[in-house]
């Protein structure tokens, strides 16, 4: 059971939506603009958003960047819009997953289930872990904090979650498969979204593919972090 904000302008789409989620036992409030959205989070606590990128008052992407200033709750982006351009920029702008319309009920609960999960399992009560560190890059898994040479990362969730995973496997090659299981917590799914993450992410470290320090993908077997020049700690 989860407290869900819906935010859609379509009335019918919106009823919709409300119905499913309440009789699978969510929490359930909905609003039909940006700013009310936006209200609402700051008011309340949600555990997920389900976002229309057409509403009225505001685009949905410039909506995603407003949320993301004033929480980390996981968002679904909903849309019309297909072009798989727009969609890498939501996901960079901060979505955590997106679904394209006309999409079924079940379809959206299988996401969010997902998603769900993800959030949980990042802030869990499990015991202390210790920083993992890999040459000048240290991780907080606790504190949900990274620095590289002493420098402030800043990162968002998803990003992270890829970085601690990677960070506490040093020097492994780690499967496009493994990844999308334990940091996205899906069976299957596009490398285009492991891709879109892991280019940001380099940024952040200041590298490129092309010019790689800490992350290496090694083509049709997976993506491996260790230290410049491949120094790993005893």
């Amino acid at each position: 059971m989860a407290s869900v904000l819906v935010v859609e302008d379509d009335q019918f789409v919106r009823s919709a939506l409300i119905r499913h989620l309440t009789d699978a036992s969510h929490t359930v409030r909905s609003v039909g603009t940006a700013l009310e959205a936006l209200r609402e989070v700051a008011h309340f606590r949600f555990d997920v958003v389900v976002l229309d990128l057409g509403l009225p008052d505001l685009d949905g992407s410039e909506a995603l960047k407003m949320l993301r200033g004033i929480t980390d709750v996981p968002v679904i982006i909903a849309t019309a819009r297909d072009d798989e351009t727009e969609i890498v920029r939501l996901l960079n702008a901060g979505a955590d997953d997106y679904l394209t319309k006309p999409f079924s009920v079940e379809h959206l609960s299988a996401r969010m289930a997902a998603v769900l999960r993800r959030s949980r399992a990042a802030g869990g009560d499990g015991p202390p872990e210790t920083v993992l560190r890999v040459g000048g890059l240290s991780v907080d898994p606790l504190r949900r904090q990274a620095e590289l040479d002493g420098v402030r990362l800043d990162l968002t969730r998803r990003e992270f979650d890829l970085l601690a995973f990677l960070a506490a496997r040093p020097g492994v090659v780690v499967p496009r498969k493994e990844l999308l299981a334990e940091v996205w917590q899906q069976s299957y799914g596009d490398d285009q979204t492991i891709d879109v993450h892991l280019s940001w992410l380099r940024r952040k470290l200041g590298e490129t593919a092309a010019q790689p320090r800490y992350l290496h993908t090694l083509r049709g077997v997976g993506v491996k972090l260790e230290p410049p020049g491949g120094g790993l700690p005893l």
